[in-house]
């Protein structure tokens, strides 16, 4: 078993241990010591990195006999690292005190919303650039200002937070605002007058050094809600990257800030129009083109002579090359196969609702012979990735099309 040097002090930083044991764990060194001040990840809270002596500790496993399992870099000669060899531990404390404002943070929110709402926080998740808890029930926007500045006031009146130990039968009589998942001591983290937790994690001394908490988004979960927060650092990077966005956005847009939601509403109606102006353009282009390309069909030989064939390479991508088969195959007695200039190429079948011929079954001839993909209906298939030049799929198309019925 590892004796866990920040259940008592999550601010230490450095500290000297005994090798217990070494192993393999995918590929790395594994180290056992007999104390640490590594977190490992553990309750919702990710691992401590830094050093431990000349390697750089990569990962920290909680393991189930109660050591503490340390995954360094890759030593060439791991020396230092024998059993019985002392080692000296470095925590990245930057990273540390970022997850003790998190976790702090969020025991205080937490604790918040069971005050004011009685409601329970079902599980807690930190990530490397926000966390979340994910509430019993959905919370109103307005639950979740007041719950926000509550959480806030009690970081701003910098409230100590003390480490307790507790047995079971004793802390049957404390007021815990959640029941603890496993028996024996209890490690308890006190915020002062407001909210008693059992947690193996680490946090900040005084509530006044996590800052300020912040609600970042919320959604439904599971029947409660999911509610991203940040605390300290955190919000002080968010909000820049907030104010270099919004500077930005201002700046192009030429409006104040307070009037970027409605430039953007304006925006987007006038993309909407201009998209509907568009597509009604592209119909009659398609039209007046369908024309053209219907003058320059050709009878169809073999059992469907009796067909118009227009079989062209154009310059469109698959809107286009679909619109204009569509259009083409309207007219009684059409069948069409257009194919892509640019490769891998894009090819559409259609026919006109009186000819035998069945689109799909050209197109898997096609995809047989050129290699790609597609599919469709007897009136219109469309494909892409064909491996050919146009011109030889278009002759290939036009001899399926002849054994097509």
């Amino acid at each position: 078993m590892t004796d866990r040097l920040y259940y008592n002090d999550p601010y230490l930083r450095e500290f000297d241990a005994t090798v217990l044991a070494t192993s393999e764990r995918g590929g790395r060194l594994a180290v056992t010591l007999d104390r640490t001040a590594f977190y490992p990840t553990s309750g919702g809270q990710p691992f401590d990195t830094g050093t431990l002596g000349p390697y750089q500790v990569v990962e920290v496993v909680d393991e189930d006999d109660g050591s503490v399992v340390h995954v360094v870099e890759e030593a060439v000669d791991r020396a230092g690292t024998e059993t019985g060899s002392v080692v000296h531990g470095v925590i990245d404390w930057a990273r540390r005190f970022d997850h003790m404002q998190q976790h702090t943070g969020q025991h205080v929110l937490s604790a918040a919303f069971a005050r004011l709402f009685d409601v329970r926080t079902v599980s807690f998740h930190m990530g490397a650039e926000t966390s979340t808890i994910d509430l019993a029930r959905e919370v109103t926007a307005d639950e979740i200002a007041r719950a926000e500045d509550l959480a806030n006031q009690v970081v701003w009146e910098d409230r100590q937070v003390a480490i307790r130990y507790a047995d079971a039968e004793e802390a049957a009589r404390l007021p815990l605002r959640k029941e603890p998942v496993r028996g024996g001591t209890l490690r308890l983290i006190d915020v002062g007058d407001f909210d008693l937790s059992a947690c193996g994690g680490t946090h900040v001394a005084r509530t006044g050094a996590i800052g300020i908490i912040a609600v970042a988004g919320w959604e439904r979960f599971k029947g409660g809600q999911r509610l991203e927060f940040l605390c300290g650092r955190r919000v002080l990077r968010r909000w820049r990257s907030l104010r270099d966005h919004m500077t930005a956005s201002v700046r192009l847009l030429s409006v104040l800030p307070a009037e970027l939601p409605g430039a953007i509403e304006r925006m987007q109606s006038e993309a909407k129009e201009q998209k509907r102006a568009l597509a009604a353009l592209q119909t009659d282009l398609a039209r007046f083109r369908a024309d053209e390309l219907a003058a320059r069909g050709v009878p169809l030989s073999g059992d469907n002579r009796d067909v118009t064939l227009v079989a062209q390479a154009i310059d469109a991508d698959a809107n286009g090359l679909k619109s204009l088969a569509s259009a083409i195959a309207e007219r009684p007695g059409f069948a069409v196969v257009l194919v892509s200039t640019a490769s891998p190429s894009l090819v559409v079948v259609a026919r006109a609702a009186n000819v035998r011929i069945k689109a799909n079954d050209v197109l898997g001839a096609l995809v047989k012979e050129f290699g790609g993909r597609g599919g469709g209906r007897p009136e219109l298939a469309q494909g892409g990735g064909l491996a050919g030049e146009p011109a030889s799929i278009l002759v290939s198309a036009t001899e399926a099309m002849k054994r097509s019925s």
